[in-house]
C-alpha cells in the first residue's frame, strides 16, 4: 500500500489520483469529515478531483454516514479493512490517502481496535481520583492498547477504561493483516502552506459554503453538533447564529486552520519518532517528479 499524507492544503487528493492513474490503483480516505454526507465544501471534498483524463479513480470511504453522526475510529479501521480487502480481490493497489494522523495510525499500528462499552462501576470510582492517580494507574497497564492525551481528563478515564476491558478479556481477538506501505509526506516552506490555506479558505467562502451550513441546520442537525465537526462548521455556525461578524469569522478561522496545519505537523513528526519512515517529496514538484521520486521505493 502507498499512504499519502501531510497537513491540509497541500495537494494530498490530487497527487494520490494521479497516482492511482498510473498504478491501477484505489483512493481510501483517511479523513475524519469527508466520511459525512452533505458536508462537501467545509471538509474539501471536491469529488471531480477524482477523475483522470475522462476516468473516474475508484475512491472509499467517502459519503458513507449521514451528518449528525458521530464516526469514531474504531469504524473507520473497520471499514477501511473492508475496503482494504474488495481493493485486493478487484487486483487493484491500495492508496490511503488523508490528513487524519488519528486514522491513519490506527491502520499503520497493526492492531485491531475493540469496540470498548462503558463501565459505569469503573468511571464513578475513577471520578473520586485526581488526574495523577489516574496518570499512575495508566501507566501500571503492561501493555497499553490505546495511547492518550493525558492532559484531558475524559481521554485518560477512556483510556483506563478501554485498559481495564483488554485485562478482563485476554483472548480478544487484535490480529490485524500485515500491511507493508510506504509513506510518503507531502511538504510545502510554512508560508506557502499559510498563503494556500488562506486562499483555499477564500474559494470555499464564496463557493458556497455558508449556504451548505445553512442547509444542513435547516436539515436538523443542531449548531451544538456542527461545531464538533471542525473548524469550518464551528465558525461558521457562529457566524450564522449571529455570535461572530463575517469579518471575524474569517479572520478567525484563516488564523485557526493554520494552527490546525502545524498540530497535524507535530502528529506525523511524532509519528517519525516512533519508528514511521515518512519519504517527504517537494510538494512544489509536479505530479510527474513526485512519481520518479516514488517508483525506486515500490521496487
Amino acid at each position: 500500500m502507498i499512504t499519502i499524507l501531510g497537513p491540509t492544503a497541500t495537494g494530498k487528493t490530487s497527487f494520490a489520483v494521479y497516482v492511482a492513474a498510473q498504478l491501477n490503483g484505489e483512493i481510501i480516505s483517511a479523513d475524519s469529515r469527508q466520511v459525512y454526507q452533505g458536508m462537501d465544501i467545509g471538509t474539501g471534498k471536491d469529488l471531480s478531483e477524482y477523475e483522470y483524463q475522462g476516468r473516474q479513480i475508484p475512491h472509499h470511504l467517502i459519503d458513507i454516514v449521514e451528518a449528525g453522526y458521530e464516526y469514531s475510529v474504531f469504524e473507520f479501521q473497520r471499514d477501511f479493512l473492508k475496503a482494504y480487502e474488495q481493493i485486493e480481490q478487484n487486483g487493484t493497489f491500495p492508496i490511503l490517502c488523508g490528513g487524519t494522523g488519528m486514522y491513519i495510525e490506527s491502520v499503520l499500528k497493526g492492531y485491531k481496535l475493540i469496540n470498548v462499552p462503558e463501565n459505569e462501576l469503573l468511571r464513578e470510582d475513577l471520578e473520586l481520583k485526581s488526574d495523577l492517580e489516574l496518570e499512575e494507574i495508566l501507566e501500571n497497564f503492561k501493555a497499553l492498547h490505546n495511547t492518550t492525551d493525558v492532559s484531558d481528563r475524559d481521554r485518560l478515564l477512556r483510556a483506563i477504561e478501554i485498559q481495564t476491558y483488554y485485562d478482563e478479556n485476554p483472548d480478544l481477538d487484535t490480529s490485524f493483516p500485515e500491511i507493508n506501505t510506504i509513506i510518503l509526506g507531502l511538504d510545502f516552506d510554512r508560508r506557502v502552506v499559510r498563503s494556500r490555506i488562506t486562499d483555499r479558505l477564500e474559494e470555499r467562502l464564496k463557493g458556497g459554503m455558508i449556504d451548505e451550513v445553512e442547509d444542513l441546520l435547516a436539515q436538523g442537525v443542531s449548531a451544538e453538533k456542527l461545531k464538533f465537526y471542525g473548524l469550518e462548521y464551528r465558525f461558521v455556525t457562529q457566524y450564522l447564529s449571529d455570535e461572530i461578524s463575517y469579518d471575524e469569522m474569517s479572520r478567525r478561522l484563516n488564523t485557526a486552520i493554520h494552527q490546525f496545519a502545524k498540530r497535524q505537523m507535530t502528529w506525523f513528526r511524532r509519528m517519525e519518532k516512533q519508528g514511521f519512515e515518512i519519504h517527504w517529496l517537494n510538494g512544489n514538484l509536479t505530479h510527474e517528479q513526485k512519481m520518479m521520486e516514488l517508483m525506486p521505493l515500490l521496487r
